[in-house]
């Protein structure tokens, strides 16, 4: 058996880690009188006694240091029924830059933080115990404190979000590269190797030219 570090480029296809499966939730924290939430793709149970969830955030993403700040977060899980407008709301702006939740009233769990119950399935509220960083991202082993089922709706995921709900992008005819992600269009005949996407923070491998 190979070591990971032995795995050559022509062995590892990238496009191979399009079959894990994700699901797709609006992360709410708060800290202060800043509400905040950004969309997340990695939450999973790990262990049942005491129950455990996982949290992984990207450092980008300004959520991240209100979590680290504050060790308080709401996982709210999406339904099928979403819209795309809820996905572009809180997963294409960055709440450092915009009030995600002006002038609204939203409704709160017993720990403060906003819920949504009108596009969600449930929702889960965790307190950090620990957190391990993995140089992009953190992820945050948590434990539930409250959580509630509000629909039985069929719950997003990755792939359902890909085929039926993300609009199919449409590129202007010009030289350039397009994410498969999220439709942003870097223009440039070539596309540098380090070159992050500025909206879903993806990486080259999610780049295909136009």
């Amino acid at each position: 058996m190979n070591n990971a570090d032995d795995i050559t480029n022509e062995e590892f296809d990238t496009k191979s880690l399009y079959q894990i499966g994700y699901g797709l939730y609006v992360l709410t924290t708060r800290d202060g009188d800043k509400d905040n939430g950004c969309i997340v793709n990695t939450v999973m149970q790990v262990t049942s006694t005491p129950p455990l969830i996982a949290v992984v955030v990207s450092k980008q993403n300004y959520t991240c240091g209100l979590i680290q700040k504050t060790g308080k977060l709401n996982i709210n899980s999406l339904s099928e029924a979403t819209p795309f407008e809820v996905f572009k709301h809180f997963g294409y702006q960055s709440g450092k830059d915009t009030d995600k939740f002006a002038g609204c009233s939203p409704e709160r769990s017993a720990n403060g933080l906003i819920i949504l119950p009108k596009h969600t399935v449930g929702y889960l509220s965790l307190e950090v115990e620990r957190e391990l960083d993995f140089g992009t991202h953190i992820q945050f082993m948590c434990t539930p404190v409250e959580g509630k089922l509000l629909s039985d709706e069929e719950t997003v995921s990755y792939t359902y979000y890909q085929n039926n709900i993300k609009p199919e992008p449409q590129p202007e005819k010009k030289s350039g590269f397009i994410c498969r992600i999220c439709g942003y269009v870097y223009e440039g005949s070539t596309l540098p190797d380090d070159y992050i996407c500025p909206i879903c923070k993806h990486g080259v491998a999610d780049f295909e030219p136009i």
